[in-house]
């Protein structure tokens, strides 16, 4: 009898999980939908994206280039972290 009450559990439990991570992957996929459209204004029209001026681009690249070695820095001490332990 016993037996026969966990696989029940065990089966409505494996639908139940099931189903939130349905829910999610679509939650997921709905903000990923959401964030590729194009903005509109208060009438519903597209606005036009203004081009970046070249001094913009190089701040931009810089930022980016800061970030990068900022990652790899952390990821040399941990290395480095790791390999003084022994």
């Amino acid at each position: 009898m016993n037996q026969i009450i966990n696989m029940i559990i065990r089966q409505v439990m494996h639908q139940l999980v099931r189903r939130g991570v349905n829910a999610g992957f679509d939650q997921a996929s709905k903000i990923g939908k959401r964030r590729n459209q194009p903005e509109v204004d208060a009438d519903g029209n597209p606005v036009q994206q203004r081009q970046l001026t070249p001094e913009e681009r190089a701040e931009r690249r810089a930022r980016r280039q800061a970030r990068q070695n900022t990652g790899h820095a952390k990821q040399s001490m941990k290395a480095m972290r790791r390999f003084s332990k022994f």
